[in-house]
C-alpha cells in the first residue's frame, strides 16, 4: 500500500492536471484506428469518429471497423461497431445530447466493389447505409461501454429515412427536429451527364424530409433542381426569423421550410463554388449582444473553375490538381436589421487559396482555418479525368487535389478590414490533410485534427495515404500559464428567464479588475458534426452579462440566459468564460428542455448594473496570463473549470426489437467503383481487418508527410452557372437505372421499401412536433 504522503501527492496531481502545450504548435494526438471522415464531441471525455466501410486494420465483430471513440485524456481510441456504411453521411445533435447520423452509401466491399449480397458485403460486413438513421448516446468512462446504451443504434428495419440520401445536409430547427436536405442517390463526382440532356434526376434526391418525421412527407425542393450538379452538402443555417439560409452552387436563398417557399438572394460573387466538391470553408460568425445576435455567414475558399471544367458523373473535365483554389472570402447577412436588401460583401482574401479548408470557431470569438489544399477539389477518381485519361497517369494517386496547406490561419471578425487574417507564429503540420479530413474543438480549447483519405479503400503506399494519425493544435491563447477557473456554471441554460452568477477568482488574471471584468465574455459554443470540411450545427453564442467587481479582485458575472431557440437550437453546448482573451476549459451544458418540441421561453433576463472597484486587482503573475501570441511554453490548464456534464444521455435505443433485415438491393456505388483500368495499391494484403498497403505500421513511428513542390496552375475565369442533375460514368452514354456500368456487374434499380419507420425516435412515439413560434428582434 502506498504511504499516505504519496497518496496525497497522487490525488493532488490527479485533481490539478498539468497540460504542457506550446501556443501555435501541433502535438501528437494518437491513433484514431479508423480514418476520421466524420467526428463529433460527445462530452468532456469522449470524441466519436466515423469512417466509411473500408479495409481498416482495426477489427470489431469479425470485420474491419469504421467507427471508434477517442478518449480525450489518454488520446487512445477504441473501435465501435456500426452495421451500415456511413460513407459521406450527415449528422446533427438532438436536444438531449444524443447524436444522429443520416444516410451514407450502399454496401461496399474490397476496393469499392459492390456488396457481395446486394445490400450487404460478406467480407467487410457492412449493410446498405443509404437510408440509415443511426443514434448514439454519448457515454463517459464511468459508464459500461459494452452496454447497448453506449453503442450505436443502427437498424434501418426499425428506423430509416424515407429516401436514400448520400452527401445530404442536416440542420437543427428551433424545436429540436432536424431537416434533411438533398443528397445523392448514387455516387458520382457531380450529378450530371455530358451532354446535359437527362431531364429526370435519377441519381440526385432533390427533396427534403424531417427527423422525427411525425407524419410529414418528403417534399420536392426546387432550389436543388436549380443548383443541380453542385449541391451536395449544401450550406444551411437557421436564421432568427425561423427561416433558413441555404447556399449551393453559386445560388443563395432564404427558405421557409414550413411552407416550402424560396426567396432568392444574390448569387455568390465571382462564381466561386463553396459546396462539395469545391469545399470552401464556411461558418456563421459569432452571435453577440453587439450584433443583436443577427447571423452573418462567412464563405472562404472553394473553387471558381469554369462551368465546363466540372465535368460529370464520372470525373472532372480538367486536371483539377493544377487549378488553384480560390482565396476569395465573402460575408452575407441574410436578414439585415436595417431592412436593406441582403447582399454579399467582399471580405479580406485568405492568405492562400484553399479547397477543403475548415473553420473552427474558437472560444475567443476568432475563427481558425485548418486543412485543405492549394489546388483542385475534394473527391477522388479511380479512372482519371477528362484530360488525364487513365488512373495510372494521375500524379497524386486518386487525389483530385494537390499542395496540402499545413499552416493554419486565424480570422478575426472584429479586426479592421485588411487586417483580419494572420498565421504569424503558427507552425506547419507535416501531415497532408486533404479529402476526408476533419477537425473539432476540444473542451480545453485546443483543436483535434484527424483524417485524410482521398482513396477508394485503405491505401498506405500512395502519395496521400489513408491517415490514422491525429494531431492537436494549440491556438495562441495557450501562451497563458493561468486560465480562468469559473464556478457556479449551471447544468442547463434556458431561453430567457432569471440570470445566473458565475464567479471568477482574482488568481485567474493580472492587472486591473475593472479592465478584466470589462474584457470578459461568457459564450456557448457548439462544435457540431464535422465532415467534408464543414461543421453542421456549429455555432457561437455570447451570453449577455454584467458584473460585480469585489474588493479582493473576485469577479462575479451576472449572466443572461439564451435569447431564443432560433438563435441557438436546443441541445448540448460548451460554456466558456474568456478573460482578457484567455478561455477557461469548456463546461458541458444542456440548452433548452432536453426534449424535442416547442421550447419553453420566458422574458429576456434582466441584469443588474455593473459595479466597479478601482483599487481591485488580479493576483496572477503578469507574465503568466499570456499575450495572445504563440511561441511560449506554459504549463497550461493546471486548474481548469470542472465539467458540469448535463444530463444529456438520451433514452436507450438498444432495447428495440430487431425485425427483418433490409430488402436485398444492389445500389449505385459508382463513386467508389473498381474498373479494369484501376490500379490498386501495390502490395495490398488481406488481413483480419481487410485491405492495407504493404509496409504499413499501426505504431506511432510513421514518418511524417514530407512531400513538396506542388505546382500552381494558371487561373482562368469562371462562368459557372446552374446545372441540371445528371449522372453517368462515361461521356458518351446517358445514365439510366438499367445500363449504368458499375464495378463488375449490372446496376439493379429495384424498389426500396424495407419495413421501417420514420416515426421512431429516442423520445418515444408520443413526441409530436409543431412549428416553432417565430422570434424577431
Amino acid at each position: 500500500m502506498l504511504p499516505r504522503s504519496l497518496l496525497a501527492l497522487w490525488f493532488a496531481s490527479a485533481s490539478s492536471p498539468v497540460l504542457a502545450a506550446t501556443a501555435g504548435t501541433f502535438a501528437d494526438g494518437g491513433d484514431t484506428l479508423v480514418s476520421a471522415m466524420m467526428m463529433f464531441l460527445g462530452n468532456t471525455e469522449k470524441l466519436y469518429i466515423l469512417d466509411k466501410a473500408e479495409g481498416n486494420l482495426a477489427v470489431v465483430g469479425g470485420h474491419p471497423a469504421w467507427g471508434s471513440v477517442w478518449d480525450i485524456a489518454t488520446k487512445q481510441a477504441t473501435v465501435m461497431d456500426i452495421r451500415s456504411n456511413t460513407f459521406c453521411s450527415s449528422g446533427m445533435h438532438l436536444p438531449n445530447g444524443s447524436y444522429v447520423t443520416f444516410g451514407g452509401n450502399s454496401a461496399t466491399g474490397r476496393g469499392g466493389a459492390a456488396g457481395s449480397a446486394g445490400n450487404w458485403d460478406a467480407e467487410y460486413g457492412d449493410f446498405d447505409g443509404s437510408t440509415a438513421i443511426r443514434v448514439l448516446n454519448p457515454c463517459t468512462s464511468a459508464d459500461n461501454f459494452a452496454s447497448s446504451q453506449c453503442q450505436w443504434f443502427d437498424d434501418a428495419s426499425v428506423l430509416a429515412m424515407q429516401k436514400r440520401r448520400w452527401y445530404s445536409t442536416a440542420e437543427a430547427l428551433a424545436d429540436g427536429t432536424i431537416v434533411l436536405i438533398g443528397g445523392f442517390v448514387g455516387g458520382g463526382y457531380i450529378n450530371r451527364n455530358t451532354p446535359d440532356t437527362t431531364p429526370s434526376p435519377d441519381a440526385a434526391e432533390n427533396s427534403y424530409e424531417f427527423y422525427p418525421a411525425n407524419g410529414r412527407p418528403v417534399t420536392v425542393l426546387n432550389f436543388l433542381f436549380k443548383t443541380g450538379g453542385l449541391n451536395a452538402y449544401a450550406h444551411a443555417f437557421l436564421l432568427n426569423s425561423g427561416q433558413m439560409l441555404v447556399q449551393a452552387n453559386v445560388s443563395t436563398m432564404i427558405w421557409d421550410y414550413n411552407k416550402n417557399v424560396e426567396t432568392p438572394l444574390p448569387d455568390m460573387p465571382n462564381n466561386v463554388v463553396r459546396v462539395y466538391p469545391a469545399s470552401g470553408a464556411v461558418a456563421m460568425l459569432p452571435l453577440t449582444p453587439s450584433n443583436n445576435y443577427n447571423p452573418t455567414v462567412l464563405f472562404c475558399g472553394g473553387s471558381d473553375m469554369p462551368e465546363s471544367a466540372w465535368g460529370n458523373y464520372s470525373f472532372p473535365a480538367i486536371d483539377t490538381w493544377n487549378y488553384p483554389a480560390s482565396r476569395d472570402c465573402q460575408r452575407l447577412t441574410p436578414e439585415p436589421l436595417d431592412g436593406s436588401a441582403p447582399a454579399y460583401e467582399a471580405d479580406d482574401d485568405m492568405l492562400e487559396g484553399r479547397t477543403m479548408g475548415q473553420f473552427i470557431i474558437l472560444p475567443d470569438g476568432k475563427l481558425l482555418v485548418v486543412n485543405g489544399g492549394l489546388n483542385g477539389t475534394a473527391g477522388y477518381s479511380d479512372r482519371g479525368t477528362g484530360q488525364t485519361l487513365t488512373f495510372g497517369a494521375m500524379p497524386f494517386g486518386m487525389s483530385l487535389a494537390s499542395g496540402p496547406v499545413g499552416t493554419p490561419a486565424i480570422y478575426d471578425p472584429n479586426a479592421a478590414k485588411g487586417k483580419r487574417w494572420s498565421n504569424a507564429g503558427l507552425d506547419k503540420s507535416p501531415i497532408a490533410r486533404l479529402y476526408h479530413s476533419s477537425a473539432m474543438l476540444l473542451p480545453d480549447a485546443s483543436v483535434l485534427i484527424a483524417g485524410s483519405n482521398p482513396n477508394v479503400d485503405v491505401n498506405k503506399t500512395t502519395i496521400f495515404p489513408t491517415e490514422y494519425r491525429a494531431e492537436i493544435f494549440y491556438p495562441p491563447y495557450f501562451s497563458a500559464k493561468v486560465r480562468p477557473t469559473p464556478s457556479g456554471i449551471p447544468t442547463t441554460i434556458s431561453y430567457g428567464g432569471d440570470p445566473f452568477d458565475i464567479t471568477v477568482p482574482a488568481s485567474c488574471y493580472a492587472g486591473s479588475s475593472n479592465a478584466a471584468a470589462a474584457n470578459t465574455t461568457v459564450a456557448l459554443l457548439r462544435g457540431g458534426f464535422t465532415t467534408h470540411a464543414m461543421n453542421m450545427g456549429q455555432r457561437y453564442l455570447q451570453l449577455n452579462n454584467t458584473f460585480t467587481v469585489q474588493s479582493d479582485g473576485t469577479l462575479v458575472l451576472h449572466v443572461a440566459q439564451a435569447p431564443n431557440p432560433n438563435v441557438l437550437q436546443p441541445g448540448p453546448a460548451m460554456l466558456f468564460v474568456t478573460v482578457n482573451g484567455i478561455p477557461s476549459n469548456g463546461t458541458f451544458v444542456t440548452v433548452g428542455s432536453g426534449a424535442v418540441g416547442v421550447q419553453p421561453t420566458s422574458a429576456a433576463s434582466v441584469l443588474p448594473a455593473s459595479i466597479l472597484v478601482s483599487s481591485a486587482k488580479g493576483t496572477a503573475d503578469g507574465a503568466s496570463v499570456g499575450s495572445d501570441k504563440p511561441g511560449s511554453s506554459p504549463d497550461n490548464g493546471g486548474s481548469g473549470s470542472s465539467s458540469h456534464l448535463g444530463l444529456i444521455i438520451g433514452a436507450a435505443v438498444g432495447g428495440v426489437a430487431l425485425i427483418a433485415l433490409l430488402a436485398v438491393l444492389g445500389v449505385c456505388i459508382a463513386r467508389k467503383r473498381k474498373t479494369g483500368g484501376v490500379r490498386t495499391a501495390d502490395g495490398y494484403a488481406m488481413t483480419a481487418g481487410g485491405q492495407l498497403g504493404s509496409g504499413y505500421s499501426r505504431g506511432g513511428g510513421a514518418a511524417p508527410f514530407a512531400g513538396t513542390g506542388y505546382g500552381h496552375g494558371s487561373r482562368a475565369g469562371s462562368d459557372a452557372g446552374s446545372f441540371a442533375p445528371l449522372h453517368r460514368p462515361t461521356d458518351s452514354d446517358t445514365w439510366n437505372g438499367s445500363t449504368a456500368h458499375l464495378t463488375q456487374g449490372p446496376y439493379r434499380d429495384e424498389a426500396f421499401e424495407p419495413p421501417r419507420s420514420t416515426e421512431y425516435d429516442p423520445y418515444g412515439s408520443s413526441a409530436r412536433i409543431v412549428p416553432q413560434p417565430v422570434h424577431r428582434f
